[in-house]
C-alpha cells in the first residue's frame, strides 16, 4: 500500500477532505490526560495538527515516506516513517512505550491494516486506564439526489476493481469492521455513530479526490 499512495503524495496532499476540530475536541474530552497522542497512517498530517490543539506531543507514524514529505508542520508533532518490516517492538517504542499514549487516532485508513497485529499494538501503548482509540472513515458524499445516484453508479462499477474486504468495510461505515475496544459513548463494534463533515470543493478538486 505504501507504493499505491506514494505515487500520489502532492495530490493526496492537495485534495483530502480535513476533519472538523469538533470532532477533535470531542475525543479530547475523554481522554484523562493530555500528554501524548499517536495518529497512525498519519497521511499528510491532515488528522495530527488536530490532535496537535489538544496534546503536548504528537507522534505521527505512516508506512509511506514520500506521503511524510508533504506533511504539514507543527511544533508538537514529530513524524516517522514505519515501513511494513518495522517490529511490533519498534512501533511500541516509537509510539511512546507501553502504557503511554493517551488518544490514538486513525483517519480513513484502519482498513487497510493488519487488525490483529495493530489492536495488539494498541493495546500495550494505550494508557490504562483514560486512554482511549479512534478511528473513523468516510466514503460517500451527498451533493443532490441526482448527482448521488450518479456517484453511486459510478463506484458500483469501480468495485470489481477494489479489495473486496477493504470495500465493505468502507462502504458500510465500519459497522463489520472488528473492533475489540470497550465503548466511551462515541460508538462501539458493529455500532460506529455516524458524524457529518461539510466540505466546499471546486469540481477539479472533486476530480482530483477521485483520483
Amino acid at each position: 500500500m505504501a507504493g499505491s499512495f506514494d505515487k500520489h503524495a502532492q495530490l493526496y496532499s492537495d485534495v483530502r477532505p480535513t476533519y472538523p476540530r469538533e470532532w477533535f475536541s470531542m475525543l479530547a474530552k475523554l481522554t484523562t490526560h493530555h500528554s501524548l497522542a499517536w495518529d497512525v497512517a498519519t497521511g499528510n498530517g491532515q488528522a495530527a495538527v488536530r490532535v496537535a490543539e489538544h496534546y503536548e506531543k504528537v507522534i505521527a507514524t505512516d508506512i509511506g515516506k514520500d506521503l511524510l514529505r508533504y506533511a504539514q508542520k507543527h511544533p508538537r508533532i514529530q513524524y516517522f516513517h514505519t515501513p511494513l518490516s518495522m517490529s511490533d517492538e519498534e512501533l511500541v517504542s516509537i509510539a511512546g512505550g507501553d502504557n503511554s499514549v493517551d488518544l490514538i487516532t486513525v483517519a480513513t485508513a484502519v482498513h487497510w491494516f493488519d487488525l490483529p497485529r495493530f489492536y495488539s499494538i494498541a493495546n500495550r501503548v494505550l494508557r490504562k486506564p483514560g486512554g482511549i482509540i479512534a478511528v473513523w472513515s468516510y466514503a460517500m458524499m451527498s451533493v443532490s439526489p441526482e448527482f448521488d445516484q450518479k456517484m453511486k453508479s459510478f463506484l458500483d462499477s469501480t468495485q470489481p476493481y477494489w479489495r473486496s474486504n477493504i470495500l465493505k468495510f468502507v462502504f458500510d461505515g465500519y459497522k463489520t469492521l472488528p473492533f475489540p475496544f470497550e465503548s466511551v459513548g462515541l460508538g462501539s463494534e458493529c455500532e460506529p455513530i455516524q458524524l457529518e463533515m461539510k466540505k466546499e470543493v471546486s469540481f477539479e478538486g472533486f476530480l482530483g479526490w477521485l483520483k
